[in-house]
């Protein structure tokens, strides 16, 4: 009888309870926060205070969903912001991002305005003598300055790409190594650390959308709102039949500081739940100290799933809670070096090619960033092409295609000079210029006059360099940052590709490696992983030379008027290789010859991991013994 094959589960069957349990226990900070508000909206005996905690509460809690659907790791990876502009505005991603923001400022105005007692002078219809029923433009002007701030809101999110993740890395600790990073105490102590930082974000944007909104109302929504609010209130009020605004507006004191203050709780219920989403959802990937899937029949089959997964989060997930096994947990390194029955291989054959795969796509981005353009192929020849090479191919001269009769006269004059000069130029350019000689005259005046003009203005005649400077002082103003092209930004388009980059894949990768190398000294008893080592110290090096040597000779574009050469997200992946690659050398050292590595390899590997120096020999046999 056949043995009974035991199910892989795939990887997301464990990390998506794990997310699940993350936004559980975001959202019930988002509900603390909205209860809170409730307290402080109104009195007590306006309303329940429960009712109106669990309608704040969803006000808060679809910007959470928002989340959900649109979280991504990896920063976006492009050369400039206008490139960043081009690519991601037409998604539908963009609108949902809006109508969300917008929605919930919406419904959170309705519900203040519920919420309020009839003294406060917010109610939609007020009656001055007798019956005479008239529209109050206050809370009209409340709800826009909410939607308005959402709008604001909204384009703050995507500009500063709230929905991604910074997931973290297993740096390798001395010690146990063992940490309370990943528990929820720590997250919640964090997420209260930062409530100060979250209070002045939220005064200064507030300042920032009140002031907006009291510039844009009237300059675009206050004429629709009003009309609309009458057609949608006269069947039930008897109110006048004209549509005419008021002469003045709604900006007396008392209400401008109540809108300033709603606007206030409202951006702080969005940003705390922005800054809980992304604290608790990126927590280790463990659970009650083990990693995720140690619950699995098969824990090194779903672990290999989530390493192979096509998509982004979950292959982070995935590398990340190796490297924690490569770190912290010895009976999953030795399930890895011991698993030699796999069906594709043995464990530790398809981890190392995985791993050594990852590294190697920098590599590959890299040469693919600076490689030229191919040129085009016979498919992809353009219309104009295909007709030149047909003419090329003719043996007879094609027929003429000329007027057979006589053209009609044209008045000659200079308006028909310059119009048959232009026709010339574009149908026929390098030709030259056929311009009568009063034309010319003209024309040769008007740039004399132009390099007069240019002249007392810079001391110069260099037009050319007139328009470069005019475009360097554009690109130093505030105005200029979305055309500038930053090192920075070319460096981690480069390195990581696009459209996303996540740093923290390739530093656990190198961090996930080197530890399985070297605790394979001790722990390998079949001694499988020693066949490799060699081959890792190889790739280590050629990658982090090519990646040090591609950042030091990138050069600056001209748009970068700062000149700043800094990437903190390729200097982190950078640090890790070379911690990487040294903790190989210390610890395969002493066994280089066995491994088939000459002493080329081996310095070459110790000036990859700076290493060489006055006292480089010296550190490396320290760390050898100690």
């Amino acid at each position: 009888m056949a043995p009974a094959t035991v199910r892989r589960s795939p990887y997301k069957d464990f990390l998506q309870p794990a997310l699940q349990r993350r936004f559980a226990t975001a959202s019930l900070c988002v509900l603390a926060i909205a209860y809170l508000q409730a307290l402080f909206l109104a009195s007590w005996s306006s309303c329940p205070t429960g009712f109106r905690a669990v309608s704040l509460f969803f006000c808060g809690i679809i910007v959470i969903i928002l989340r959900i659907s649109q979280y991504h790791p990896g920063l976006r990876t492009s050369d400039s912001g206008v490139h960043t502009f081009f690519r991601y505005a037409p998604r539908l991603e963009t609108a949902e991002t809006i109508l969300t923001y917008t929605l919930s400022a919406f419904i959170f105005g309705f519900i203040y305005l519920w919420s309020l007692s009839d003294a406060s002078g917010l109610e939609f219809v007020t009656y001055f003598t007798a019956d005479r029923a008239r529209l109050n433009e206050k809370p009209l002007f409340l709800i826009s300055h909410l939607v308005l701030l959402g709008v604001y809101q909204a384009l703050q999110h995507l500009f500063r790409d709230v929905d991604r993740l910074s997931l973290g890395v297993a740096r390798p600790q001395n010690g146990d190594g063992k940490s309370e990073e990943g528990d929820v105490s720590h997250q919640v102590r964090r997420f209260r650390d930062q409530l100060p930082a979250m209070l002045v974000y939220t005064l200064n944007h507030s300042i920032i959308g009140m002031i907006v909104s009291c510039v844009l109302y009237p300059l675009t929504v206050r004429g629709t709102i009003w009309k609309t609010t009458l057609v949608f209130l006269r069947p039930i009020y008897s109110l006048p039949r004209s549509n005419m605004l008021p002469s003045s507006l709604p900006y007396a004191v008392p209400a401008m500081f109540r809108c300033f203050l709603v606007g206030l709780v409202l951006m702080f219920a969005w940003t705390a739940a922005n800054t809980a989403f992304s604290l608790f959802l990126v927590k280790h990937p463990l659970k009650n100290g083990r990693p995720l899937t140690s619950d699995s029949k098969d824990p090194n089959g779903s672990l290999l799933n989530g390493l192979k997964n096509k998509k982004l989060s979950i292959k982070c997930f995935a590398m990340w809670e190796l490297a924690f096994i490569a770190r912290d947990f010895s009976d999953r390194r030795k399930s890895i070096y011991e698993d030699i029955e796999r069906k594709d291989g043995p464990m530790w054959s398809q981890v190392y090619k995985i791993c050594i795969d990852t590294i190697k796509a920098m590599e590959t981005s890299m040469d693919a960033y600076t490689a030229p353009p191919a040129p085009p192929t016979s498919t992809d020849a353009t219309p104009e092409q295909l007709q030149q090479q047909q003419q090329k191919a003719r043996t007879t001269e094609p027929p003429r295609d000329e007027e057979i009769f006589q053209p009609i006269p044209q008045r000659k004059g200079l308006r028909s000079q310059v119009e048959k000069a232009v026709n010339q130029a574009t149908l026929s350019p390098g030709q030259g210029s056929q311009l009568s000689p009063t034309a010319k005259r003209m024309v040769e005046s008007a740039k004399q006059q132009l390099l007069k003009a240019q002249k007392e203005a810079t001391g110069t005649e260099d037009t050319q360099g007139l328009f470069k400077d005019a475009a360097l002082r554009v690109l130093g103003s505030p105005a200029g940052w979305p055309f500038r092209q930053q090192y920075r930004r070319r460096l981690a388009n480069a390195v990581f590709g696009s459209p996303y980059g996540e740093p923290s894949l390739y530093v656990n990768t190198a961090y996930a490696l080197s530890g399985l190398a070297v605790h394979s000294l001790r722990e390998d008893k079949y001694g499988h992983v020693q066949r490799d080592v060699a081959t890792i110290i190889r790739t280590l090096t050629t990658v982090t030379k090519k990646l040090e040597g591609f950042s030091n000779s990138l050069a600056d574009h001209w748009t970068d008027v700062g000149g700043e050469r800094s990437c903190p997200e390729v200097e982190e992946v950078l640090a890790a290789l070379r911690d990487a690659l040294e903790r190989l050398v210390n610890a395969f050292g002493p066994y280089a010859r066995d491994l088939r590595l000459s002493l080329a390899d081996m310095r070459q590997a110790r000036e990859a991991a700076g290493m060489v120096g006055t006292d480089g020999e010296m550190r490396e046999v320290a760390r050898g013994t100690s």
